[in-house]
């Protein structure tokens, strides 16, 4: 895709007792506003057949979200220049937007399919924001879901050999420290491609963070 991250595709494997396994396919994504890359989105997504997409840095029109499918349902904070969207596209899917926990750059979903309960959030960390008051935001996720599975999708701006980055920043290290504090896993495998990558460099700075619930859920990241 022009100009953008990587697209990362992963599965959320459900079962409940003898029932057949249910497979989730989520797609997480960088679209740095780029409405070519928005489009190339919605191509991939008919193409891989995703339930559900997290993005950061969603292509604008005035101020307001535009590209995704209508057939689709997207979800945004309600305020302006949201950096952060989630989309559902299985209609099966139901999906409750948590408004309290939402913001410009964060968007939470609680989730059920197939009478299973779970939570996603897709995040951007602006990069000019101190990284301890982004991380408080996840302290209140973290709270509000507790118990409960959770997947976090994140743009984090930083940088760590923890999720195989090539370098260790200072916010890289402070997040480590956080999400070891906090009993989150990273599902990041190492890879020959980058998660970002645009004219001036690339880096590994986004993430999918999981907890206890659902890290043995999670497959094919």
């Amino acid at each position: 895709m022009a100009q953008t991250d990587h697209s990362k595709k992963r599965t959320i494997q459900e079962h409940k007792n003898t029932k057949p396994q249910t497979l989730i396919r989520c797609m997480q994504i960088n679209l740095q506003h780029s409405r070519i890359a928005t489009d190339n989105l919605m191509k991939l997504t008919e193409q891989e057949k995703s339930d559900i997409i997290c993005i950061q840095e969603t292509y604008l029109y005035k101020h307001r979200m535009t590209g995704i499918s209508n057939s689709y349902r997207s979800y945004t904070s309600l305020e302006d220049n949201n950096q952060a969207t989630i989309v559902i596209t299985n209609q099966l899917i139901d999906a409750v937007l948590i408004t309290q926990l939402s913001d410009t750059d964060t968007v939470l979903l609680e989730l059920d399919y197939n009478n299973t309960r779970f939570f996603t959030a897709s995040i951007y960390f602006d990069i000019t924001t101190e990284i301890e008051k982004e991380l408080v935001k996840i302290d209140h996720i973290v709270e509000f879901t507790k118990g409960n599975g959770l997947i976090i999708a994140v743009n984090s701006n930083s940088r760590s050999a923890a999720w195989h980055d090539t370098q260790t920043n200072k916010r890289g290290k402070t997040l480590e420290e956080y999400i070891t504090s906090k009993n989150l896993y990273i599902m990041n495998e190492r890879s020959e491609g980058t998660t970002f990558h645009n004219r001036r460099g690339k880096s590994n700075i986004d993430l999918t963070i999981v907890n206890n619930p659902l890290i043995k859920e999670l497959r094919n990241w």
